[in-house]
């Protein structure tokens, strides 16, 4: 079996690129919010990562600008790839930044700040290689991201991407 056709659940289809683009982003504004001390800004980033796993990666805030960004530059298509191990990525960062919300508001912001801090690691390493950890993670197939299908309410049987349902095509 090749890499392009892992077996995961029917979902949209979206452009990686979009996804490197709205991590840098996120990343800087992590970066900011340290640098500033500002803890509910980086609770904010945390909040849109929690929005964007629950109801689809276009709802990535710090990901919106890229089709104009790619239309801008002229940049050709690319081969998409599936929405879940993104969303699922999103979710395991949402909840690092929850957790470092928690530990901000009961007076441990350095170790609060540390997860902050891992989570903008990982958006700058998704950033700079297109290497997606949270992404790997969820082709691990353990629990976690069978639970994650499962709460988005779709089966986590392997079927074919693409199979068994309409991918929709999106720009980011």
């Amino acid at each position: 079996m090749t890499v392009s056709r892992i077996l995961t659940p029917p979902a949209r289809a979206i452009d990686p690129r979009g996804q490197r683009f709205g991590a840098g982003v996120s990343a800087g504004i992590l970066v900011l919010a340290f640098a500033l001390g500002l803890p509910w800004l980086a609770v904010l980033v945390g909040l849109n990562l929690a929005i964007s796993a629950a109801f689809g990666t276009r709802f990535f805030l710090p990901g919106r600008t890229w089709p104009a960004v790619r239309r801008t530059l002229r940049l050709g298509p690319v081969e998409p790839e599936h929405e879940y191990p993104p969303r699922f990525a999103q979710a395991l960062g949402a909840t690092f930044i929850g957790l470092g919300a928690v530990l901000f508001l009961v007076g441990l912001a350095p170790v609060g700040w540390l997860l902050v801090g891992a989570v903008a690691a990982l958006q700058v390493l998704l950033a700079a290689t297109g290497i997606c950890v949270g992404c790997r993670l969820y082709f691990l197939r353990w629990w976690v991201p069978a639970a994650f299908a499962r709460l988005l309410r779709r089966t986590d049987g392997l079927l074919p991407y693409g199979g068994g349902g309409r991918i929709e095509r999106a720009d980011a």
